[in-house]
């Protein structure tokens, strides 16, 4: 028999647990609006801040002295690593913003657990008098409410977990493992003091997070990418293909598309089919991404969050000088706060920093806060930072080369270059601090035992070495980059380096393999998740690769370069020149003797092999085969 008096009294306690729970989502989203410097602290504050960072409204660009951010040091846990943080405010809210964003969310939590508790109790009463499409019904418009607040919905008779939820959004093979990538500019390999407790070059630098990362996880010794420079490198990281292959040759297209005067309605089909992105996203991934692009794509990015910031260090958006790493941070915290919880996730966080500035002569702006860092140390000058190592160099490599001409930018004498040197270390550590704190909120929403973690960057860079400044050659410093990841697959060599070659091509698959899918058959790369998880593929994983860059602008600024890259010896190709190099990494790895024209045997008889090698892999990777490499 109908008990109206008890339907109505659950009616009522729905109702009233609805009111709560939208009040708090309302404050969560909305809260704070008063004026001036008050509204920062309102329930909500911490939302609106980085809501602010995509506003478009009064931008302008300035000095780094326009922004100031507290200097005081706080500490952060990162699976027991104590790690020192840059700032108190690395977003520009306090520490009492922290307490009432956490104080809000347990509420939404509550409200959630309150919430799920009353509808589990309806619906069992509907389901016995015959009234479960009605109540189906009424609850319909609170439905989009529910686990949007950062609380994790609980489990209810009439509803599934969030485990189950992702089964269901799931296919059969897919792991529901989030896939963080932490993806910075222009880092060489060393630019990480992990780098140095092995190979102690440089004892000044310090990057502890990213160390803590590498403890607790893997870092990669010989990771190299294919093509040295921005947008190519990033074509690769969303295609898994050689720069021959995705077509990627200058920074304003895709596929050699000249740049249109509108968008196209629609991406190319190699993009459809080959980005990580789109891949992922069609296969129930929240996808995101904070920052850097790097490559004009003229249509509509199918990302459900794209904020793009590129070029600058200092700019002013909304009511906030914001700088640029700043910005990152902001953004990829807004993305985890806010992102559906009934969906694993993929962010990207492209780093511009450690970017140059072009065309500003001071090049490297750090944050204010972070000046003090470095300032009383001796940055070391690399072994071949000589005028001896820039006069060994090609003989096209002139005074018009474009690396030469920001050598002389930033390190042409000593002063300068411990002046560039100390900035550019300060920003390597302002993004360490962001990765901290990305990681510190996956720790408190309980997901980075669920994450995979990857650190990398798109290119390496001279630091004065050969007498040269930025990147686009073969040689080490631009081609070899640091490489981490942090993968709750593994069951064990947490802590461990590994030094098998591995690229940029790969970091798709691996990605794609995190999630459980499989990699289109036009990806050139691998899975590097085998070589931890599975002891015997280091047996069967590459010993050497092709490396090719083109020319920029005209020969004489950025000649096109080739290369066969080996651990022991490289042999290089200038195509614009015909002009070949070879070099004893084992006894020369400062790349400073020239053996090509050697009439030792045992060096004439690599030399030959070595361009037998190359032309075949060369014609291999500019082929339409499909192959792995």
């Amino acid at each position: 028999m109908f008990n109206i008096r008890k339907f109505l009294t659950v009616m009522s306690a729905l109702m009233l647990g609805v009111l709560v729970y939208v009040n708090i989502y309302a404050m969560k989203q909305d809260g704070g609006r008063g004026k001036g410097a008050s509204a920062r602290h309102e329930n909500g504050g911490f939302l609106r801040m980085l809501e602010q960072s995509i506003s478009s409204s009064s931008i302008a660009s300035t000095t780094n002295d326009a922004s100031d951010r507290s200097s005081s040091n706080t500490a952060f846990l990162l699976d027991g690593a104590s790690i020192e943080r840059i700032s108190e405010e690395p977003i520009g809210f306090d520490a009492a913003d922290n307490v009432r964003i956490d104080k809000l969310l347990r509420k939404v939590s509550e409200a959630d657990t309150f919430l799920n508790d009353v509808e589990g109790k309806l619906r069992s009463f509907a389901s016995k008098i015959g009234m479960e499409n009605y109540v189906d019904h009424k609850l319909e418009p609170f439905a989009k409410h529910k686990g949007g607040g950062g609380g994790s919905v609980q489990t209810t008779q009439g509803e599934p977990s969030k485990e189950k939820k992702r089964e269901q959004n799931q296919t059969k093979d897919l792991t529901g493992l989030n896939i963080l990538l932490l993806y910075a500019d222009d880092w060489t390999h060393h630019t990480l003091s992990s780098y140095h407790k092995t190979q102690p070059l440089n004892t000044i630098l310090k990057t502890p997070v990213l160390d803590a990362l590498a403890e607790d996880g893997i870092r990669f010794t010989h990771n190299c990418v294919t093509t040295s420079v921005c947008w190519i490198s990033r074509a690769t990281l969303f295609t898994g293909q050689y720069m021959s292959r995705h077509g990627t040759k200058e920074p304003c297209c895709w596929s050699g598309m000249k740049k249109p005067k509108e968008k196209l309605e629609k991406a190319p089909d190699n993009w459809n089919e080959l980005s990580v992105y789109e891949i992922l996203a069609k296969n129930g991934y929240h996808v995101g991404h904070a920052g850097k692009w790097g490559v004009y794509m003229p249509w509509p990015k199918n990302v459900p969050f794209n904020v793009e910031e590129d070029g600058w260090h200092y700019r002013k958006l909304g009511n906030k000088m914001w700088h640029i790493t700043e910005k990152n941070e902001a953004d990829a915290l807004r993305f985890l706060v806010t992102r559906p919880r009934d969906k694993p996730f993929f962010l990207n966080v492209a780093f511009y920093a450690t970017h140059a500035k072009d065309g500003d002569v001071r090049q490297y702006m750090p944050q204010n806060s972070s000046m003090s860092m470095y300032a009383h140390d001796e940055i070391p000058v690399p072994a071949t930072a000589t005028d001896e190592a820039w006069k060994k160099m090609p003989y096209f490599f002139t005074e018009k080369n474009e690396g030469r001409a920001r050598w002389h930018s930033r390190f042409e004498n000593h002063t300068l270059h411990q002046s560039m040197m100390k900035n550019y270390y300060r920003m390597a550590t302002e993004v360490d601090t962001a990765c901290g704190v990305i990681l510190e909120e996956l720790r408190r929403q309980g997901e980075l035992d669920n994450t995979v973690i990857i650190f990398t960057t798109d290119n390496g860079n001279f630091h004065a070495e050969h007498g040269l400044a930025d990147k686009w050659y073969p040689h080490q410093e631009s081609i070899r980059v640091p490489l981490i990841i942090r993968d709750p697959r593994m069951k064990g060599g947490k802590g461990s380096t590994n030094d098998a070659f591995t690229l940029n091509i790969d970091l798709a698959p691996t990605i794609l393999g995190a999630a459980g899918l499989p990699s289109p058959k036009k990806m050139m790369g691998r899975d590097i998740s085998q070589l931890y998880l599975s002891s015997s593929a280091k047996e069967h994983w590459r010993s050497e690769f092709f490396y090719e860059h083109p020319i920029v602008s005209h020969a004489a600024y950025i000649p096109a370069s080739e290369a066969l890259v080996r651990k022991n010896y490289k042999y290089m190709y200038w195509p614009n020149y015909k002009y070949e190099q070879l070099f004893d990494l084992v006894n020369d790895p400062g790349e400073m003797e020239d053996i090509f024209n050697s009439t030792k045997p045992d060096v004439v008889e690599i030399r030959n092999e070595m361009k037998r090698r190359f032309e075949e892999l060369k014609n291999l990777v500019q082929s339409d085969a499909i192959v792995t490499l």
